[in-house]
């Protein structure tokens, strides 16, 4: 079934459930979806519904720390909410030993030894982990601490 569906059907059993913080979210969902959808003027792939929904989660996350330094727990907790639903659509986490399994295969595979050259490496790891959902920063932040 198509993300587009699925959300569909989670709306509409939402809203049967008035449950108006999930509504809210999967609405948010389904129009990042469709706006993606419109712009690229074709039917979403399966890659391209992760991105959208990555997106959503890096803003959410963003947003959460920008509330807690703001000293509104009540709109972090909102927001870290709205992750956890997002997360429920996206395929599962990668485990650190993917993650570090990733950068080792691809260090050697690119042979580079400086971090002036971390893109290549970054770009090799992210093609092993790919179908797996990654933080794109922390693996940043390992490749990093890799090269150093």
């Amino acid at each position: 079934m198509p993300l587009l569906d699925r959300v569909q059907k989670d709306m509409v059993q939402a809203m049967r459930d008035h449950d108006e913080a999930r509504l809210s979210a999967l609405r948010m969902m389904k129009a990042a979806l469709k706006k993606q959808e419109v712009d690229s003027m074709k039917p979403l792939d399966e890659t391209s519904e992760i991105r959208v929904l990555n997106t959503l989660m890096k803003q959410r996350r963003e947003s959460a720390d920008m509330f807690r330094k703001g000293g509104r727990a009540d709109l972090a907790g909102k927001e870290e909410a709205e992750m956890r639903l997002i997360e429920t659509y996206l395929p599962a986490a990668a485990s650190e030993e993917d993650v570090e399994a990733a950068i080792a295969a691809a260090l050697s595979e690119t042979g580079v030894n400086s971090l002036k050259q971390m893109g290549a490496v970054m770009k090799a790891a992210q093609a092993k982990l790919a179908g797996k959902r990654v933080d794109g920063k922390a693996l940043s932040d390992k490749v990093r601490a890799r090269l150093s």
